[in-house]
This record gives C-alpha cells, structure tokens and sequence, in this order.
C-alpha cells in the first residue's frame, strides 16, 4: 500500500437510528459526532438487517443477510464458512484490530465442544486481532477498574447501580452510576482505541472501535446522568395501554407480557409495558446522557488523529448493531418488527478529495448495514466476495447521487425461536422454527410476514406510528398480496450464492459475475 489508508470503523451499540441531532432530535447534542456527519455523509434511512447483537453483527460484519448467515440470535454459530470485512481486509495487507466485541459463537464443527466460547454469550469474529476485548465475561474491563483503585463488589455488575438508592427504590433513576465516569467502560474502549491508533508506527491500520453503550442498564455516570431533564425528552410514541397496543398482534402480546424491567435497570421490577410516562423519559434522558459520553471520548478520538496527521488518511465509519425500543409501543430492547429496534446511525466521512462535494449530504435512500462491507472493501481496493448482498456506499459520497438501480426499499429479519432465552413457542402455539418474521419496508407501506402467525400490513404515509394494522382488511388484499410478492422475490434474488456463478465447460472451469 503506497498511501497510508486507515480505516476506522465505530461500532456502538444499541443507538436508535433517529436519536441525531443532524436529523432533528430535539435533544441530543453529540457535538463532536454532529462536526463529523458536517464533513462526512449522513445515511438518515439506514437499517440493521437483524436483532439482537449477535444476529446484527453477523450482519454487519459479513454483508449477509440473516436468511443467508443464519446465526438467528445471540449464542448460535456463524457458519466458519462465511468470510468477513476483516478476512477479505487481510488480502489487502490489513492486520485489522478490534477494540469491543462482536457477540460470535464460533461454528462447532471446527472447534471442541469443551472450549470456553460456548458458555458465554459470545466472543470475537475470525478475522479480527483483539486489541481492547473485554474478555469472555467482562474480566478485562473489570480488571483494569480494580487496578484503578476501585474496590469492585462481589458481583462486579453492581457498579452500574444507581448511587445511594433509597430502600424499594426500583426502575428508572436520575441517580448517577456508582462506577465513576473516569473509569466507565466508555473510557477503557477509547484509551485502548487509542493505545492502538498510537502504536500503529505509521503504517496503514484498521481498527473496529466498539463502545457498549447506550446499551442498558440505563444509568450514566455523573455528570451524564444529568445531563437532560427528563421533562425535556420526547414521550413514548404508543397507545393508550399495553392492552391496546397488544391487540395489534399475537407476537407484540407476548412480548408486552415478558419483557421485563430488570434486563434495562439493574434494580428494576415489574414489567416493561407498565412504565408511565414519567419513568420513560427519566429513561431516555439516563440514555441520552450515555450517548454524550460516547460523543465526548469520540472527540478525543478525532482530534488525535487531527493532531496527528491522520484525520486526511482515514475512513471513519459510525454506525450500530440496533436499535431500541426505548418505550415506544409499550416495549424495551431489541425486538418485534418496529422500525425503533431496527432503524440506526450510518454516518461516513471519505477523507478523498472525490467526496468534498457531499460533505455535509443527508441521504434518504434506503441503506442497510450489508452495505457496510462492500464500501469498507472498494475503499481500501479489495474485492468484495461475490455472497456478498450489500452495496458500495462511495457513490453517494463521490457521486453524490444513487447509483442506477438503488434499492427502493429496506428488508429486515427478526428470529425469536427458544434456544436459550426467551420462551414465545408454547404461548404462540408455534414449533422453533417457525418463530420466524420478516420485512419489506419502502416510502408507502410495511408489510410483516411471519411463518406462521397473520401478517401485518401499515400505511405508512397515513399512520407512521404504525399502530392500525390492515393487512386483514378486503380493501388491501391486492396491497398484502404484492409486498408478499416482492418479499419472494427479495428471497429468491439473495439466496446463498457463493458458488453460484461458477460453471464447468469444456474449456473448464468459468465464472460469470
């Protein structure tokens, strides 16, 4: 590689895709994020192709759609077979490192039942050389707090407890976290971000920057708690009751009644779906404050590179694994099929002179995090794997338009099949694998269709929210029958097709592009 071409790529997780101040959220600051969106290109209609984590960044970092990768959820394998951003990377001469995680399950075919990947929630990605991983079970993260100076509790997942919490104090809290916000994990992945970036010796690097939050619990560290009056933050979009909302579907109903308090607040009780209003915002002005720390220790990242004359050498990528619920429709987490748990951030700032004409660009097509790959890879000049079904994001920020034949609408998938956490077959009268949905989504409708539930079917210009589903209504039975349509055909186009270009002739073997 004649000229230094770093690549950084940061990866947060949970970000809901709306929460930007560049596309209007009444909120949120993110300064140092906002100045790189002003020199870079906004993707304001950009989604995860799957939740959770695991089945997202399986997505993200491999450019395959779920149907095509297959690791469903979190704790099922990706298949060894399926290459990667970092492996293709590698051919390039990258050694590319990771700071965070990827929550991969290794395929047991190759490694024995016995390794210690298997009883955790998920390790790293083939490919990637860890240089800030957490650990197995966070121990790296908490190792690094006690050598601090911080005595750690018996369970070191206390110190993102609020502080000083009153007796039968429970849920959202302005309190701040008892873990200080100069030893928050925000802080151990920049300075190990860092570390990397300095000991780089001036050859080209490649870094995938991954930060935990705003992942829950939802309770910042002082001054981020707060930072925001929870009077100030938007109210939950959803209706009158959980009662209501759950007459939309037989799936929402189920998650209304699980999902409960204590996976997004560490003392919580109780169940999601009965949050009020005021317990909701308290929670999104403790999310949002995570966010501003996030965007704090980012600044610290960038003017790095400024000072050291790399900021003109470097690809920077933000994006996320998925988004969250955040009490919109009477949910929390990752999950279901609204557009909150799968609508997140892509912003992209291309240091080539060829993008100075798009710096500070929104674009309103529809992109996906597949395309996260393909763009990595045509940047640094590597060729992108035929299985790949993503797109190069360059020409929209060197051409400044779509290139011919850009996708008119966004797919996504959601598994919510039993293997380890949660329980949705025996209410739902469903085996495994039928717990199964996906989505076709474009400028006027959204239609839902599930392997063995009613699908769902939302005008999107007439009700945004998407809470009055018309799929069982006569007059959109032609409407229901072409996005069923159009999803077949988004399948049959994208089936797994490594191999499929390939031919044997008489002049042997040929490959058709």
């Amino acid at each position: 590689m004649s000229k230094r071409k770093n690549v950084l790529l940061i990866v947060v997780d949970q970000w809901r895709g709306d929460t930007l101040p560049m596309l209007g959220h009444p909120v949120v600051k993110t300064p140092n994020i906002a100045s790189l969106a002003a020199e870079g290109v906004t993707f304001a209609r950009h989604y995860t192709q799957a939740v959770p984590c695991g089945p997202a960044r399986a997505s993200l970092l491999t450019g395959l759609y779920m149907m095509n990768h297959r690791a469903v959820q979190n704790t099922i394998p990706l298949d060894a077979r399926h290459s990667n951003v970092a492996k293709e990377a590698r051919k390039k001469g990258y050694d590319p490192a990771i700071v965070g995680y990827t929550t991969t399950t290794p395929d047991p075919r190759e490694v024995a039942a016995e390794d210690p990947r298997f009883k955790v929630l998920g390790d790293l990605m083939d490919g990637w050389r860890p240089v800030g991983s957490w650990g197995l079970k966070m121990e790296a993260y908490f190792s690094w707090v006690a050598a601090n100076g911080y005595k750690l509790p018996d369970n070191p997942w206390d110190i993102w407890l609020p502080q000083d919490l009153a007796p039968g104090e429970i849920g959202a809290t302005r309190k701040p976290s008892r873990i200080p916000a100069e030893l928050s994990d925000t802080v151990w992945f920049t300075d190990r971000g860092l570390d990397y970036i300095r000991g780089a010796n001036n050859k080209p690097w490649f870094l995938h920057l991954g930060y935990w939050r705003p992942h829950p619990p939802f309770a910042a560290p002082a001054p981020y708690h707060d930072m925001f009056d929870p009077a100030d933050c938007p109210p939950p979009l959803r209706a009158a009751s959980a009662e209501e909302e759950a007459k939309q579907h037989p799936m929402l109903r189920f998650y209304l009644d699980s999902v409960k308090r204590k996976s997004f607040f560490e003392n919580g009780e109780g169940l999601g779906a009965d949050m009020d209003e005021g317990e909701v915002r308290q929670m999104r002005a403790s999310y949002y404050g995570l966010m501003e720390e996030i965007d704090v220790h980012l600044g610290r990242v960038f003017q790095h590179l400024k000072d050291s004359g790399q900021w003109d050498d470097t690809l920077i990528i933000l994006t996320c694994d998925h988004g969250e619920q955040l009490g919109d429709h009477h949910l929390l987490g990752k999950l279901g099929y609204f557009d909150q748990s799968f609508h997140i951030p892509m912003i992209v700032r291309d240091p080539d002179a060829s993008a100075n004409g798009t710096r500070g660009q929104i674009v309103r097509q529809f992109t996906e995090s597949v395309d996260l790959m393909p763009t990595v890879l045509e940047w640094i000049g590597q060729e992108c794997p035929r299985a790949c079904d993503g797109h190069s994001l360059l020409p929209f920020l060197r051409d400044g338009g779509a290139p011919d034949n850009w996708r008119r609408e966004v797919h996504y998938e959601f598994d919510f099949r039993n293997v380890f956490y949660s329980k949705p077959e025996a209410p739902l009268g469903l085996t495994m694998d039928q717990c199964a949905l996906a989505v076709v989504q474009d400028e006027s409708w959204k239609y839902v269709h599930f392997a063995a539930l009613p699908p769902l079917l939302f005008d999107l210009k007439n009700d945004p929210g998407q809470f009055h589903n018309l799929a069982e209504d006569p007059a959109h039975a032609v409407t229901v029958r072409d996005y069923a349509q159009r999803m077949l055909n988004w399948r049959l186009t994208h089936a797994e097709r490594t191999l499929t270009g390939y031919a044997a002739t008489p002049e042997g073997l040929m490959l058709r592009l």
